[in-house]
């Protein structure tokens, strides 16, 4: 696995922290110094980090696990969504419905009513309804795909959540400490890394800084998947390998077979005709 390009980061402002009177003395050990009022993230240690996280990301992929991204911020939503779709994760980028995780089969109920909807208009049973109640399904589905569309696909609880800025989705954060689902999450200066698992520090406002982490973490999970793939190949190469060696083996068996059966058969003459001759040798004397 590649290690984090340290000038990406730098060119990217993803050492820019917040004002130093809005700091969380929680996150001293990850600042540098500070320049006009300003924090800055040391750098050296958010590479080391990414590259933690980028490691554990890679090991549930190859798993075949699923990875929650979360980032509800109006200039991440757009990188956060193109990111997560491009290696086929979950994401949600709308405001994070209550509960999704500490009471998810409520969820899949919602997304289950949204593909419900979806055989409704294929199989023509909307033609059977007045203007205002399909007026009424159709923003009902709008909602619902605006709010689950992006996790429609996961059908269990994620392995890990992966949070852009762990103060805004704290609800996020808190709903995974308690179902002890690992956070990886990008915190900045002005926030507390005490219930972040994989605590990456770096600036989660800025756009390209957002990005830069995203595609090494995301390229790391792309590796993991590649590696299941090639795993899974490799099993069944090996499952073809014994079949193929088991049906040339069962010829030879039945040769083998036939000849014992046969000898047996040559033999029984023989044991038949001893006992014959043995009888005989009292009677010449």
């Amino acid at each position: 696995m590649a290690r984090t390009n340290f000038d990406q980061l730098l060119q990217a402002g993803c050492h820019f922290g917040h004002m130093k009177r809005k700091w969380n003395p929680a996150m001293a050990p990850y600042i540098y110094t500070e320049r006009n009022g300003i924090h800055i993230i040391d750098l050296h240690k958010t590479v080391m980090k990414i590259d933690e996280a980028a490691e554990a990301l890679k090991n549930i992929a190859r798993q075949g696990k699923k990875v929650l991204f979360v980032g509800t911020k109006k200039q991440t939503k757009d990188v956060i969504a193109e990111k997560a779709t491009s290696i086929n994760m979950p994401y949600v980028i709308e405001r994070w419905p209550g509960g999704m995780l500490t009471n998810f089969p409520t969820i899949r109920k919602a997304v289950k009513k949204m593909t419900n909807i979806d055989k409704l208009m294929t199989d023509g049973t909307f033609g059977n309804l007045s203007k205002r109640e399909l007026l009424q399904v159709t923003r009902q589905r709008a909602k619902l795909e605006k709010n689950l569309g992006s996790i429609a696909d996961m059908t269990r609880l994620p392995s890990a959540l992966f949070v852009v800025d762990v103060m805004k989705e704290n609800i996020a954060v808190k709903e995974a400490n308690r179902l002890g689902i690992p956070v990886i999450g990008i915190v900045d200066t002005n926030s507390d890394p005490k219930n972040i698992d994989f605590v990456i520090p770096a600036n989660d406002d800025a756009k390209d800084s957002v990005e830069a982490i995203l595609n090494a973490c995301c390229a790391a999970i792309a590796e993991g998947i590649e590696e299941r793939k090639a795993e899974k190949a490799d099993e069944k190469a090996a499952e073809a390998q014994t079949e193929a060696e088991e049906v040339e083996v069962q010829p030879r068996r039945a040769t083998g077979a036939r000849r014992q059966r046969k000898a047996t058969e040559e033999a029984a003459p023989a044991a038949e005709e001893a006992p014959a001759a043995e009888e005989e040798a009292p009677a010449a004397e």
